[in-house]
C-alpha cells in the first residue's frame, strides 16, 4: 500500500508570511545557495519578534515545497536542485527577459492581429462610438425584478447546465424571433452564446480551415473578419453598395466555404439586401455548398416602418446560420447572444460550446427568458427604438445646421449609427482627424480600418477619395448630440487635418 502524500502546510499569517517571503526569495535568487545552513529558528525569532513555532511553520512550509531539507535533530539545509549536484543559477536581478513563446499557427496569427489592435481610447465629453448604449436605457428595476425571480427559483442543485443553453430561454426565443424577426425555427435549433462575438467565432472555427475562403461584405465588421482570419482561411471581399451586399460579384470555387453578410443593416454603411439579391445569395450558397453566416447585429432598430425580416426567414435549403445577440437592446456588457441552426449544424455547434466554456450563465439566461415571456422585453425595445429614433432625428438635425455644407450621411434608415463622408478630406486625413476631433471632446471613428483593400470601393454618390466616420449615437443625449456636432462643425470649418494633396 503506497504511503499518503504529505500534507502541505498552509504558509503562516502576518509575520510569518512576510519571513516566508523574504527566506523564499533568498533561496531562488541564490542569496542562499544549495547546501548552506539555514538560520536558526531560535535567531530568527529573536530577529522577528515572533515566536519560534511561527518560525518553524515557515521551515516546515519550505521544506513541504523542496526549497529546504529538514530532519530531526539537523540543521535546516537549503535543498539540492532536484536531479543535480551543484548550487542552482542565481536569478538575475531586475526584469527577466522572457524567451519567445511557441505558439500555435492560431496563435501566431492571432498574435500579428493584437501588433494591429487600436490602441483604448480615453472617454470623451461628446463620444459618438458606435456599439455603445445609453446606461439610462437599461431597464433597471425591470431587469432586478426578473434577476431576483431567477435567484429565487428552487433548484435540486447546483450543476453545469446543457451546453445550448437553458430550455425557457431558447423556447421563448423561438416564438420571439418569429414574431420580431420572421425566423422559422424549432427551439431546438437555438444555441445560446455570450454574445454575438462568440457565436461568429465558434463559426469561424468549425466551418473554415487553413487555406478556406470566404466571402466578406467590403466593408464589414474588422471583429468578425479577424476571426475567420485567425483560422488561416483566406478573406475575399465583395464591394458594398447602398443597397449591401453586391451579389454578382460572391466569389466562386471549391475552396468558398462561407459568407458573411449584415443583411439588414449592412454594417457599417447602413444598406438593406433586397429581396432579389437575398435570393441571389441563397441560390449562390446552395450551388457552392456554402454557409452563409447571418449577422443581424440591431436588426430590431428600424425607423418609419417596420423591421425587415431576417434572411433566414426565406433559406428553404438550410444554409443560413442565424446570429442574434442582446447587446444592442439591453447592454454590451450582459453578453448574451444566440445562434439558429440549420439541424445539421445543431449537434456539433453543441459540443463545441461545451468545450468552450461550458454554457452561457445560467442566471442571466433565466432571467432574460423571464422578460421575453412577460412581454417586458418586448415593450423595452419598442421603448428604446422610440428613444433612439429621437437622437437619429437630433443628429440628422445637428448635422444639417453645422457641418460642411457637401457633408454626406449614409445608412440613415435603421441602426445606431450613420457613416459621415466628408469630401474636403481624404482617407489618409481619417486618423489626424479623429485624433484632433478628440482633442476638443468629440469621439468620431475612422471608417478606412473595416476595408479590407486598399483601392475601397466606395458607395455610389460618394467621391473616391472622400474621408468616412462612424457615429454612433445610442449612447447620448439629446444635448449632448447637438453640443457635439456644434464642436465637430467648427473644428472641421477651421480646415483642420485637410488633405494638401
Amino acid at each position: 500500500m503506497s504511503p499518503p502524500p504529505p500534507q502541505v502546510a498552509s504558509p503562516p499569517p502576518g509575520a510569518g508570511r512576510r519571513l516566508y517571503a523574504l527566506l523564499r526569495a533568498q533561496i531562488t535568487d541564490g542569496v542562499l545557495p544549495a547546501g548552506a545552513r539555514a538560520p536558526s529558528t531560535r535567531a530568527l525569532a529573536a530577529e522577528w519578534g515572533v515566536s519560534r513555532t511561527t518560525v518553524t511553520a515557515v521551515y516546515e512550509q519550505l521544506a513541504a515545497e523542496g526549497y529546504l531539507m529538514t530532519s530531526g535533530g539537523r540543521v535546516a539545509r537549503v535543498a539540492w536542485p532536484q536531479g543535480g549536484t551543484g548550487t542552482p543559477s542565481p536569478r538575475p536581478v531586475g526584469d527577466v527577459v522572457a524567451a519567445a513563446p511557441r505558439l500555435s499557427a492560431l496563435g501566431q496569427r492571432v498574435q500579428a492581429m493584437a501588433v494591429q489592435a487600436p490602441p483604448s481610447l480615453e472617454p470623451v465629453p461628446f463620444d459618438f462610438r458606435y456599439g455603445a448604449l445609453a446606461s439610462s436605457d437599461f431597464p433597471v428595476l425591470t431587469w432586478r425584478r426578473a434577476v431576483k425571480e431567477a435567484g429565487l427559483r428552487p433548484s435540486p442543485r447546483l450543476s453545469y447546465g446543457a451546453p445550448e443553453g437553458e430550455a425557457p430561454l431558447r423556447q421563448a426565443l423561438q416564438g420571439y424571433l418569429q414574431r420580431a424577426r420572421g425566423l422559422r425555427c424549432h427551439a431546438d435549433q437555438i444555441v445560446v452564446v455570450q454574445g454575438s462575438q462568440q457565436g461568429i467565432d465558434l463559426c469561424a472555427r468549425l466551418l473554415l480551415q487553413a487555406g478556406d475562403r470566404f466571402a466578406f461584405e467590403d466593408p464589414g465588421y474588422l471583429m468578425a473578419r479577424r476571426c475567420f482570419e485567425a483560422t488561416g482561411a483566406h478573406c475575399a471581399p465583395v464591394p458594398v453598395d447602398a443597397h449591401g451586399l453586391d451579389t454578382e460579384q460572391l466569389p466562386l470555387g471549391p475552396s468558398v466555404r462561407l459568407a458573411y453578410v449584415t443583411p439588414s443593416h449592412q454594417f457599417p454603411l447602413g444598406g438593406v439586401l433586397p429581396i432579389t439579391r437575398r435570393q441571389a445569395l441563397l441560390s449562390w450558397a446552395q450551388a457552392q455548398q456554402a454557409w452563409v453566416v447571418e449577422d443581424d447585429y440591431d436588426g430590431e432598430f428600424r425607423y418609419g416602418q417596420r423591421p425587415i425580416d431576417a434572411l433566414q426567414s426565406i433559406d428553404h435549403e438550410g444554409r443560413v446560420i442565424y446570429v442574434g445577440t442582446f447587446s444592442k437592446a439591453l447592454s454590451p456588457q450582459l453578453r448574451l447572444g444566440y445562434l439558429v441552426l440549420p439541424p445539421a449544424l445543431v449537434p456539433v455547434f453543441r459540443e463545441a460550446k461545451r468545450l468552450s466554456d461550458r454554457h452561457a450563465p445560467v442566471l442571466e439566461q433565466r432571467a432574460v427568458a423571464s422578460l421575453i415571456d412577460s412581454g417586458a422585453y418586448e415593450r423595452h425595445v419598442r421603448r428604446v427604438r422610440r428613444d433612439n429614433e429621437r437622437r437619429r432625428s437630433a443628429l440628422l438635425a445637428a448635422a444639417e445646421r453645422y457641418l460642411p455644407a457637401n457633408a454626406q450621411l449614409a445608412g440613415l434608415a435603421a441602426g445606431l449609427h450613420l457613416v459621415l463622408w466628408l469630401p474636403d478630406w481624404g482617407p489618409q486625413d481619417e486618423d489626424h482627424v479623429a485624433l484632433a476631433a478628440r482633442q476638443i471632446g468629440v469621439g468620431i471613428y475612422p471608417v478606412s480600418p473595416l476595408y479590407s483593400r486598399p483601392d475601397r470601393p466606395m458607395p455610389a454618390g460618394v467621391p473616391q477619395r472622400a474621408a468616412g466616420f462612424i457615429l454612433g449615437y445610442a449612447s447620448l443625449s439629446v444635448a449632448q448630440i447637438e453640443q457635439g456636432m456644434r464642436a465637430l462643425g467648427l473644428f472641421l470649418s477651421s480646415g483642420a487635418g485637410r488633405s494638401q494633396g
